[in-house]
């Protein structure tokens, strides 16, 4: 056998994550523009994954099922509230329970605000970091044990974490799930089961609409080096990827998915201006 002949990938099939079952916190589908959850369950299904979707709220929950089902896949309703340990624990046993097996989690669930940091009440700080990274760790706690031939955690960040700007609490509780991938990855690594996280750039979803005019989606676009608007979807391929065998040996990477961060000031090349034209 040659070097060529060891790729373990160069004969199988077209569906990244056949045989496996993924839980997906903050699966629902809420709000006209959906959302990573809703995204990265339906392209987890499409690549074969039978997806448990978590939600606190089931109606979201049943509609990203329903939009599964329709495209042929497989998948079931999880409620959960999962800032309660014990609803963590009973979303990894019904998707136990209705599957035989979990080998993927996506720690999804999220929720933020515009406030200041220093204007956020203590309870509303307590919130958003049980929100944004408690149930993260709380779902990984429960989830790993039940990989028992080995998986994958995909974590959910943000480029809030990078932002230049003032703070926020939700950008804080982000950090401490990138911090929280690294460790995890170390800690559980022995185990199989591989730990990964993407860092989310400024895409336009339900999240975002709440809390931003429409007409900022221009000015997003603008700021963004690639000059075009991520969405949803950029974000699940990414979850794909680190969640399949072809990610078989990343683990403790914080992927960012963000069009090229911010635009650079000055002015593009002379090539890249004729390769843009070319493009139009």
């Amino acid at each position: 056998m040659t070097d060529l002949d060891t790729d373990p990938y160069s004969k199988s099939g077209p569906l990244w994550m056949e045989g496996r079952t993924a839980i997906v916190t903050g699966g629902g589908l809420s709000g006209s523009a959906g959302g990573v959850g809703y995204a990265t369950s339906c392209v987890l299904a499409r690549h074969g994954a039978r997806v448990a979707v978590v939600d606190r709220d089931p109606e979201a929950a049943e509609r990203t099922v329903s939009a599964i089902e329709a495209a042929g896949g497989e998948s079931v309703v999880v409620k959960a509230d999962l800032t309660r340990d014990g609803d963590c624990e009973s979303a990894v046993a019904a998707a136990v329970g209705r599957f035989g097996c979990v080998d993927t989690l996506v720690n999804n669930a999220a929720s933020g605000d515009r406030a200041g940091l220093f204007d956020t009440t203590p309870e509303r700080w307590d919130e958003l970091i049980d929100l944004n990274l408690k149930t993260a760790w709380m779902m990984t706690r429960h989830a790993a044990p039940a990989m028992t031939g080995g998986g994958a955690v995909v974590n959910v960040s943000s480029a809030a974490v990078n932002s230049p700007g003032p703070g926020s609490v939700y950008g804080i509780g982000k950090a401490g799930v990138e911090y929280l991938t690294h460790g995890a990855a170390s800690t559980l690594g022995p185990l199989g089961v591989r730990v990964n996280c993407v860092r989310v750039g400024a895409i336009w979803t339900s999240m975002a609409a709440r809390d931003l005019p429409e007409e900022a989606r221009e000015a997003r676009r603008r700021m963004v080096a690639l000059g075009s608007e991520g969405t949803s979807w950029d974000i699940a391929y990414a979850a794909l990827y680190l969640a399949s065998d072809r990610a078989r040996w990343v683990s403790g990477t914080v992927l960012d998915v963000n069009g090229g961060g911010p635009a650079g000031r000055g002015m593009p090349s002379r090539s890249a201006r004729a390769a843009k034209a070319e493009r139009s």
